[in-house]
């Protein structure tokens, strides 16, 4: 495979970071194929004229129709607001391109396992956007709890929180509806928490959730309207992991201060690994010693020990930021397409992912314990 022509659908943050990510990944690694960057969507036409010239793609239109049937793509590109995705998702696979969508994978489970079951009809390759799992420093950790680096794990804490809804006067927009966004903090936060508790933890079996939407309602930008907000601002749940072990669970984006905070802690019968997503080249370890006077959590900076890390930068502490993670996900998208085999998460991974958020919904409306595979797919 000489080279693999690249399709965009959206070009607000995400399509922005997808665009700058494609344009990387040959610089940055150079084991991959040539990246063509042939075709960008967006509404209305003329701005998807002015954003190609700008993310450097050679051809835009405003139909992404067309731009799903486009010859000369191996990859769509999905950064839609989320109601979209399952369609255009669908309609690419089925015209046999691979698929880069961007989380949560679509409104309903129904539809994310439409998505699961075209994608594994058309034997075509998909990822969802769930770029923090591409941070060497937690491959970093991940290693370290599978190895036993601080024993037995026993319990996971984790939060994910933002603060670009904690102002009640910031304005009312289509997030704050289920028909268009689907679940609120579960959706756009809470889903990348869950990506990185089961790759340390393992799969969820049961939760049992609490939600609460803070503002119950939001002004109309330029109205003196106001407009419910449908979905959570805030969730919390108690998890119990396949394996037995338990783990604490919450999201906000209310939270004052917090721009992006994913911390997380796991605590072992030897020890501990913390995490946060703000300083994210950074991780804590305390390890058990029997040296009392020594006791204490250590540093560890992310450096070029810690793969991919050094095929952006041969010194250490200088820092990956998000985009990187972005460039990394594309890197692993396209060797899996390269190499015929499966890149993480795929649409059979992410769907897990969908039904541990779907169930902390699902319970805390039934202000019980639910198990995570009794979650009925037409749920939202």
């Amino acid at each position: 495979m000489k080279s693999i022509g690249i399709g965009l659908i959206g070009t607000g943050f995400m399509g922005k970071a997808h665009a700058l990510a494609y344009r990387s990944v040959n610089a940055v690694f150079g084991d991959v194929p040539e990246v063509r960057l042939e075709l960008l969507c967006d509404q209305p036409a003329d701005k998807a004229d002015a954003m190609a010239r700008q993310f450097g793609f050679a051809r835009a239109t405003g139909d992404w129709r067309e731009l799903v049937a486009d010859p000369a793509l191996a990859i769509v590109c999905v950064t839609t607001p989320n109601k979209m995705h399952a369609e255009i998702a669908i309609a690419a696979l089925e015209a046999g391109k691979h698929v880069h969508c961007e989380k949560p994978m679509a409104l309903t489970l129904d539809e994310a396992r439409q998505m699961q079951a075209a994608a594994r009809r058309s034997g075509c390759r998909t990822i969802v956007g769930y770029n923090y799992l591409a941070n060497p420093i937690y491959q970093h950790a991940k290693k370290l709890v599978h190895e036993g680096a601080i024993g037995r794990p026993v319990h996971f804490r984790g939060f994910v929180d933002e603060d670009y809804q904690a102002d009640p006067e910031t304005a009312w927009t289509w997030r704050a509806i289920r028909a268009d966004a689907g679940l609120g903090a579960l959706g756009d936060l809470g889903c990348h928490l869950v990506s990185l508790m089961q790759g340390l933890m393992g799969p969820v079996a049961t939760v049992v959730a609490d939600t609460d939407t803070v503002h119950k309602t939001r002004a109309v930008e330029g109205s003196a309207e106001r407009r419910p907000v449908e979905n959570e601002d805030i969730a919390s749940a108690l998890i119990r992991f396949e394996s037995g072990t338990t783990g604490l669970f919450s999201t906000s984006r209310s939270a004052w201060g917090r721009k992006s905070r994913i911390g997380w802690e796991v605590h072992g019968t030897a020890g501990m690994i913390c995490f946060e997503q703000e300083r994210m080249n950074e991780l804590q370890i305390y390890q058990n010693t029997a040296d009392k006077a020594m006791d204490g959590f250590r540093t560890v900076l992310a450096g070029p020990a810690h793969p991919p890390y050094g095929s952006f930068c041969p010194a250490p502490g200088h820092q990956l930021g998000f985009n990187d993670l972005k460039t990394i996900e594309a890197w692993n998208f396209l060797k899996a397409i390269a190499g015929g085999g499966h890149a993480y998460a795929d649409f059979e991974a992410a769907l897990e992912f969908e039904k541990v958020i779907h169930a902390i919904d699902r319970s805390a409306a039934l202000k019980r314990q639910v198990l995570v595979g009794e979650v009925p797919a037409e749920s939202i």
